[in-house]
């Protein structure tokens, strides 16, 4: 890219112009050799550097610094876990898993601790998070959630309708859910922030600098060789694209758009006078956030998976999904029906194939990885760079004992079988949603498609 203000709203409202850091200039030696320079990359590097100054961290970025998910995403800086906590008690037991949630709590303060620590202005916004319910199945789902919570002793506050209006004047609201857990911000200025820090303390970002193959201790580059004690994969929704890795992580699109900013009339109409972010229990993701400068932002789900899990430029703009995404964002608030939407983008995410995030490192090859976030990765990569810094300077900790570090996903199903069950998963949510709008009751449909995928 030549103009990355293209990338999404946040690249195009950062302070600064972005100007690609020097690539790679041949072979090199390290201590530890990250690939990627998203916000798992760099707060890997950042905590190393806290734990051991002295030590030689090399990271290595195909574009620039925040160009995937940790510069596009929704902004929400959020506790939430892609495995839910019945389940994943489920597998590994009660105690490591609410050790497991409340470490991603934990993630949400510390991420502002070090923003406000290192002068980056992320525009950080603790208001929680309100997730509507606007169909008596939605409710249910709601009080279900609530009362799971409850069970493991989470802070989930069940809202009547009158209360969830309050935050957010949407249409046809029955109620919803609370939680002081989750933070508005401004992702890129957040990763391009950290990105300097990392650089300031001695470790060296190369840009510009495409990883073709990850091995034992070495990374092979189309600038060079590094090699390095240990090698940390933080590539997320790219990771497919590494030799050997394609069916490890599908990479998912995501499409967000977002409007010119509002005026205070609107806003007072609308709520999210404390800069809330939200969704609602539809089972095709939505999701949203108040901006700084006073923008609707609005995201979901419902981009196709590509055949391959192929990924392009091409794909981080589909029309028909925009325009989906603004009549769902129009009968949510009608208004802002009049508001010029100013900006429209998007990007892979990353899953696997059990919706397992994880994080680990290879003794055996020295190779450590984190990903597979499903969307929720501004909070969850600060507890994996915590964590993978412990891992590779050989801590034992609360942190590298919690029950995602080594967990290994099974791989995706070979294609086409991976591209007719993503789609027909896809296919399948939208019209659980239908149907549950017609009838009022749950969807069996939406139930065995999640069975199906592990979730």
């Amino acid at each position: 890219m030549t103009d990355y203000r293209q990338l999404s709203l946040w690249f195009d409202t950062l302070p600064e112009p972005v100007r690609p850091r020097s690539p790679l200039a041949g072979d090199t030696d390290a201590d530890v050799a990250i690939v990627g320079a998203g916000l798992t990359g760099l707060w890997t590097a950042y905590y190393l550097t806290e734990l051991d100054p002295s030590l030689r961290i090399t990271v290595v970025e195909s574009e620039v610094a925040g160009f995937g998910a940790s510069g596009r995403n929704g902004g929400w800086c959020s506790a939430l876990y892609p495995v839910g906590i019945s389940t994943l008690a489920g597998e590994v037991g009660r105690d490591a898993a609410v050790a497991q949630y409340l470490a991603m709590r934990g993630a949400v303060t510390e991420v502002a601790r070090v923003a406000e620590a290192e002068g980056i202005d992320a525009q950080f916004a603790r208001g929680g998070t309100i997730d509507l319910a606007r169909t008596p199945t939605q409710l249910e789902r709601a009080r279900a959630e609530v009362r799971e919570s409850d069970e493991y002793g989470l802070e989930l506050r069940l809202l009547d309708a009158t209360d969830a209006s309050a935050r957010l004047n949407a249409t046809n609201v029955l109620g919803g859910t609370y939680t002081p857990h989750c933070a508005a911000l401004h992702p890129a200025r957040l990763v391009r922030g950290l990105a300097d820090v990392v650089e300031r303390r001695g470790v060296r970002i190369a840009e510009q600098t495409r990883v073709e193959r990850i091995g034992p201790h070495r990374l092979t580059t189309d600038r060079g060789v590094v090699r390095a004690t240990h090698i940390v994969r933080a590539t997320e929704g790219y990771t497919a694209r590494l030799d050997g890795y394609r069916r490890a992580i599908a990479p998912v699109y995501s499409l967000i758009i977002a409007t010119e900013p509002l005026p205070d009339s609107v806003w007072h109409e609308i709520g999210l006078r404390e800069r809330e972010t939200f969704a609602d229990y539809r089972r095709l993701i939505i999701y949203g956030q108040r901006t700084a400068d006073g923008r609707l932002l609005f995201g979901g789900r419902g981009a196709p998976y590509h055949f391959g899990s192929r990924i392009d430029p091409s794909y981080d703009r589909n029309a028909r999904v925009f325009a989906a995404l603004h009549r769902t964002l129009v009968d949510l608030l009608p208004m802002v029906a009049s508001a010029t939407v100013t900006h429209r983008w998007g990007g892979p995410l990353g899953i696997a194939r059990d919706w397992h995030a994880s994080v680990g490192l290879d003794p055996a090859t020295g190779i450590g990885w984190a990903g597979g976030y499903v969307g929720d990765g501004v909070s969850t990569t600060n507890l994996a760079g915590r964590t993978l810094a412990d891992l590779l300077v050989g801590r034992d900790t609360e942190l590298t004992r919690l029950p995602w570090v080594g967990h290994r996903s099974r791989q995706w199903e070979p294609e086409p079988l991976r591209w007719l069950g993503a789609n027909a998963g896809l296919q399948a949510m939208t019209w659980a949603d239908s149907a549950e709008n017609r009838n009022g009751r749950s969807s069996r449909v939406a139930g065995l498609v999640n069975a199906i995928m592990g979730r």
